[in-house]
């Protein structure tokens, strides 16, 4: 892909504000649309772009595959971590109520825990799942 400058340009211009929109999707999936999964395929399609134009070993050094499945199992403790959490303070699991003084409080605070743990799930097994089927047309 050394042949195509103005493609390789545009995505060094255009990566930094997507992965800065998938970040803002992420914080403000408990206040509007978005969450964690749609800013997890957002970041995903960074990387993506990425490989595409920059090709597939010098994206695999950037993102080291074998970083991404650890994440992959960090977002699902997450996740799951917040719902024991739930059961340890006395509520059901995954009720957010009980996770701050009041519970308004524990209702933001579960919500951007939950959303976090399926972003970093989503967005890892998304980059996990284009560097395996990449490999395979060589």
């Amino acid at each position: 892909m050394q042949n195509r400058p103005i493609a390789r340009i545009g995505a060094k211009i255009l990566t930094p504000p997507l992965m800065l929109f998938a970040l803002y999707v992420q914080f403000h999936g408990d206040l509007g649309p978005g969450g964690g999964f749609q800013a997890g395929v957002i970041f995903a399609v960074g990387f993506i772009l990425y490989a595409l134009l920059f090709g597939l070993e010098r994206a695999r050094r950037a993102v080291p595959p074998g970083l991404l499945l650890p994440l992959a199992a960090l977002g699902v403790l997450i996740y799951a971590g917040t719902g024991v959490a739930g059961l340890l303070l006395g509520g059901s699991y995954l009720d957010y109520n009980v996770l701050a003084h009041e519970p308004h409080h524990g209702q933001h605070l579960g919500i951007f825990l939950v959303e976090l743990g399926v972003g970093l799930t989503v967005s890892s097994i998304m980059t996990t799942l284009f560097f395996c089927f990449a490999g395979r047309g060589r």
